[in-house]
């Protein structure tokens, strides 16, 4: 999908890089992400996303916004505090780039949903804080052979693994096989 003149301009610092390029920076057009969670991992990775010129970005969070998750959740702002989280990081994702496309699906991302939620995109970004949720997104990901990018974070350690069985590479049950016992970890 060739640049526009204004995606071209927008985009020069990155086409200027040889590992990028416009061959590069037109696939990134042409490239879709699940995003589930907008909080405190989702937020940073999804300005970037867009800012990056990724062409559709789904969204999925049943939240609201909250004043005391601002100073972490940095893709909303006090004047959205108790609107959806949907609303709010289209807005915002609307002032960070106009070309990119943002899909709302609103609730929850679960067992009955993960499939049909994840097929339209190329691949999944877990930036969500409980376990049903990250083994929801990694059988849907294994399943539909899509890479899953995991992100967790506790008070002040994080991590962020790909995961790519399809690849050849493990899954986030190989890693983890089954979920810890309800309360056994904090949220």
């Amino acid at each position: 999908m060739p640049l526009t003149p204004e995606e071209a301009e927008r985009y020069l610092r990155q086409t200027m890089l040889s590992e990028i390029g416009e061959a590069g920076q037109e696939r990134l057009k042409g490239s879709s992400i699940l995003c589930i969670g907008t909080g405190g991992l989702g937020s940073p990775a999804i300005l970037y996303l867009a800012a990056a010129g990724v062409g559709k970005i789904g969204l999925i969070d049943p939240d609201q916004v909250d004043l005391s998750n601002l100073h972490r959740q940095i893709l909303h702002d006090t004047e959205r505090v108790g609107t959806s989280k949907l609303e709010s990081a289209k807005a915002r994702l609307r002032q960070i780039n106009p070309h990119v496309e943002v899909v709302l699906h609103p609730g929850r991302f679960e067992p009955e949903n993960c499939l049909d939620l994840l097929a339209p995109y190329d691949a999944i970004l877990d930036g969500s804080d409980n376990f049903p949720t990250r083994f929801a997104a990694n059988d849907a990901a294994y399943f539909l052979k899509k890479p899953l990018i995991h992100g967790a974070i506790f008070q002040f350690e994080g991590q962020v693994t790909v995961l790519a069985p399809h690849l050849g590479g493990p899954c986030y049950r190989c890693l983890l096989p089954e979920p810890p016992p309800e309360g056994a970890v904090p949220t």
